[in-house]
């Protein structure tokens, strides 16, 4: 099925912004890039601002629909750490603009502001909302004695550079690692390395939990 001028815009310019950042990218280049005549560029999108805020919200919309399911409470905390770094990667890996253009909208917020559309608001809610379920998984953890009393916040930095920036950080990446960083091979080791960091890290170890509820309280 042929995508429409939308998505086609979408496309474009989110391989753009990725590459040189909201500062960097022109509306002409756009829609050229696009096969697009200008003035079909403005019927879509007023500003370069809102173009810009549009293809974060389908970045974000990519994002939840692979890692909204695994964070559903049907299992333990630890099952949904493993579940839930398994779709946040598999969500990051699979378009590579994907995590340099999350680094570059958290360091490039400055230049947005000057002329930010009323979307805007609405979309970096949706990114809080995502962190704040990871966090609260991270918080339901220490509060059951899955993880060791740690700061679900700091936890959650950890995640995000452990994923996002890892994605993100291109020839000096690849550099690093020796390799691909968006190999079949290499998605599945970033996986194995960031659960044994988290889960190694934050879970209590099963003697100490058998300990804490051998100290509660009776009710």
């Amino acid at each position: 099925m042929e995508p429409s001028s939308r998505e086609k815009i979408l496309e474009v310019a989110e391989a753009r912004f990725a590459q040189r950042g909201f500062a960097g990218v022109g509306m002409r280049e756009v829609a050229l890039a696009a096969g697009l005549g200008k003035s079909s560029l403005f019927h879509h999108f007023a500003t370069k601002a809102e173009l810009y805020v549009a293809v974060i919200e389908r970045v974000i919309a990519r994002i939840e629909v692979h890692v909204l399911p695994a964070l559903r409470a049907e299992s333990g905390v630890l099952a949904q750490i493993d579940r839930a770094v398994d779709a946040l990667i598999d969500a990051l890996a699979e378009h590579p603009t994907t995590a340099r253009l999350l680094l570059r909208a958290l360091v490039e917020e400055d230049e947005l502001a000057r002329e930010e559309p009323p979307e805007a608001a609405a979309v970096e809610a949706r990114i809080h909302a995502l962190v704040a379920r990871f966090r609260a998984l991270l918080a339901a953890g220490v509060e059951t004695r899955e993880l060791r009393p740690v700061s679900a916040p700091d936890a959650v930095q950890t995640l995000i550079g452990a994923t996002v920036y890892h994605f993100a950080s291109g020839e000096f990446g690849e550099a690093v690692l020796g390799g691909p960083l968006f190999s079949a091979d290499a998605v599945a080791r970033r996986k194995r390395e960031v659960k044994e960091l988290l889960l190694r890290g934050l879970a209590n170890p099963p003697e100490s939990m058998n300990c804490a509820r051998k100290e509660d309280p009776l009710p």
